[in-house]
């Protein structure tokens, strides 16, 4: 089964409040005969839009294949928070790498959070950007953890953006029963994130960008140059670029065995009204310290977007809706007669440390992947790194690329029953308080 079909229908958007809320692009045609390209990007997402604008903007002959449309994936249906750092605290990760690496790699994450910022200025994106995430916690232990971390950013890193809210002030911003304090980072921000795929897509093509939709990559011949395949054309291209993320499949198994697509979900209320101040008093998206996060945002025509729930088959639940709102219900007991209008469900890729995984697949061949819920900063930086490393700028794909990241049990195999057990429990421990 393809997980690119297994929950979506071929060429639609899948039946989320962001494709109800913005313009899409009209469509891009298919691949038919043979391109040949200087960089053929597989993939139009954020990473590899990103890749396809930064490179058609240094002088490259650019081709992106889509197996259905720009921002179909992760990139046009998560959560729409651009976070600060990497995806993995700084505190974990100086004793992953040590204290200097671990600054670089804050360095670069700062980097991708000032790109995201200015890609949108830059060409005009309306995307909804707004300022400010909280952090909360469910215990005092979550609490304590996370004002211990925001005190580690000011003092180490000089990040003055974030503080520590006591219970009272949490609760004056998110008045939910479940919350016992956090932090809030107003360097951060949310934003509509298909539009800003599609954003993207525009300043892409404005570029020079040819954009192929609708035209699934089945083979790739590694050379130089290197072919890759659909069912109805090819490209030969000098240098290739894999942005497939949860979607990459068999198309490099060295890849796939360390990035394990999981499926996440998110629901979007009926407007809220003067309800709005029952779920956040000012305009910031909020994400917890669960296992699997809970997060939360309002959208510009006041309903609540929230986030919970994750699967580790092929198939999505049957009744999204029901599967978060359970959730839902135990952080907003009091929005349990609030009807639902939309509710969709998406595929991104995560790796065993948590952190992306930038790998040279083969000589002209670069991948970047597993963002592990903290994408929309990162893949868009990781389609830049890979199109200055392209250039022969490789200082910060390398840096990104260091972080070794061993395979999932099961190796290439989709969905191994190891990690689907030990997924699950780590899930249910969560739930239970351990």
């Amino acid at each position: 089964m393809n997980l690119l079909y297994a929950n979506d229908t071929l060429g639609q958007y899948p039946p989320s409040w962001y494709a109800a809320s913005t313009p899409t692009l009209a469509p891009f045609d298919s691949l038919k005969g043979e391109v040949k390209a200087d960089v053929c990007i597989i993939g139009a997402g954020y990473t590899g839009l990103s890749a396809a604008l930064h490179l058609a903007q240094a002088g490259r002959r650019v081709v992106v294949l889509e197996a259905h449309h720009v921002g179909f994936g992760a990139s046009g249906r998560n959560g729409g928070q651009l976070g600060s750092g990497q995806r993995v605290e700084q505190d974990a990760l100086q004793k992953m790498v040590g204290k200097t690496r671990a600054k670089a790699l804050w360095d670069l994450g700062e980097d991708a959070k000032a790109l995201v910022k200015s890609l949108i200025h830059q060409h005009q994106i309306d995307c909804h950007l707004k300022p400010g995430i909280a952090w909360t916690g469910s215990s005092q232990s979550d609490v304590t953890h996370l004002h211990d971390y925001a005190e580690l950013l000011n003092s180490a890193y000089g990040y003055s953006d974030i503080r520590a809210l006591t219970a009272t002030e949490c609760h004056e911003i998110c008045p939910s029963p479940d919350y016992q304090g956090g932090v809030l980072d107003m360097g951060a921000a949310h934003l509509h994130p298909l539009a800003f795929a599609l954003g993207l897509a525009r300043a892409a093509k404005g570029a020079g960008v040819e954009i192929y939709e609708r035209s699934c990559v089945h083979t790739l011949a590694h050379g130089t140059p290197a072919t890759v395949r659909t069912d109805a054309g090819r490209v030969v291209a000098d240098h290739v670029v894999l942005a497939c993320n949860g979607y990459l499949s068999s198309l490099a198994p060295s890849v796939s065995a360390r990035v394990m697509p999981i499926n996440n979900f998110i629901i979007a209320t009926e407007p809220l009204g003067d309800r709005v101040k029952q779920v956040l008093t000012q305009d910031i998206a909020v994400a917890d310290s669960r296992f699997v996060v809970n997060y939360f945002r309002l959208s510009h025509d006041g309903r609540l977007l929230f986030g919970g729930g994750e699967s580790y088959g092929y198939r999505f639940p049957r009744d999204i809706a029901a599967t978060v709102r359970k959730p839902m219900e135990i952080v907003f007991p009091h929005l349990r007669d609030v009807k639902i209008d939309y509710a969709w469900g998406g595929t991104l890729g995560i790796t065993m440390k948590r952190f992306p995984y930038l790998a040279r697949v083969a000589p002209n061949v670069l991948s970047a992947s597993g963002y592990s819920g903290h994408g929309v900063g990162t893949a868009t930086h990781a389609g830049q790194l890979m199109a200055l490393a392209i250039e022969g700028q490789t200082d910060g794909f390398d840096t990104m690329g260091a972080i070794p990241t061993p395979a999932f049990p099961g190796g290439g195999a989709l969905r191994s029953p190891l990690l689907v057990l030990a997924m699950s429990w780590y899930a249910l421990r969560d739930r239970l308080g351990f």
